[in-house]
């Protein structure tokens, strides 16, 4: 691990985030995690990255705090309803109150500026293209134009480097995830993607996320260890 390459993993603490982590480290990086308190109602997946990074084993664990409740805008951030119970066919449609405007930019940028402290260039995010809930900066086209301006604007890029964005679940269904992650040894007990859980921090299984998740491991045939209330 000394002498691999380094890399920064956003870690969420999420079932996607651990997944890409696990990735991160078959590639061989030394993997370098930033989790990011950002004033989400679901604080609790800071507890599962913390778990997850100690899991998989990671070279650094950074968490960051920056307060996005200042600006809300989102369920997540602000005194919002979190939509629950809702079809398959109304996840489809238009994007949702759970998106909180700007947050992969401002992620990305966040993970861009401690690569270029540790001399990393490689940057791994968990978004989805196909179970993304109608994200717009979950989108090829968005992480193409962030590995534009990484490299346009820092000091490592104008003096030769080359950052990349590594995006290995974009195209994935959410069961081939799991299924991923699975055979890199990820426990998915370990993670946690509820963006209502309750007080004990269990998953309210009815959130989009929730669902997403939930399908995922039935589509996988994969024994689901979400805990969930009584």
């Amino acid at each position: 691990m000394g002498n691999a390459k380094r890399a920064v993993i956003l870690l969420s603490g999420g079932l996607d985030s651990a997944t890409v982590l696990a990735v991160a480290r078959r590639e061989g990086f030394a993997c370098h995690a930033l989790s990011i308190a950002y004033g989400q109602r679901h604080a609790v997946e800071l507890v599962a990255a913390r778990k997850v990074a100690a899991a998989l084993g990671v070279a650094e664990h950074r968490e960051m705090h920056l307060d996005l409740r200042a600006l809300g805008g989102s369920a997540l951030t602000a005194d919002l309803p979190v939509p629950v119970d809702r079809t398959d066919g109304e996840m489809s449609q238009g994007i949702p109150i759970t998106y909180v405007p700007a947050r992969n930019t401002v992620f990305l940028s966040l993970a861009l500026a401690y690569a270029e402290v540790i001399g990393a260039f490689d940057l791994f995010i968990g978004v989805n293209a196909v179970d993304f809930s109608g994200y717009p900066d979950c989108r090829p086209e968005f992480i193409a134009a962030f590995r534009t301006v990484a490299n346009l604007a820092t000091k490592a890029g104008v003096e030769g480097g080359r950052f990349d964005i590594h995006t290995p679940l974009i195209d994935l269904p959410k069961a081939d995830i799991i299924r991923l992650g699975v055979s890199l040894g990820v426990d998915y007990g370990l993670t946690h993607s509820c963006y209502a859980p309750t007080p004990e921090g269990l998953a309210c299984g009815r959130c989009d996320s929730c669902r997403i998740r939930a399908a995922g491991f039935a589509a996988a045939g994969v024994p689901d260890p979400t805990r969930y209330p009584e």
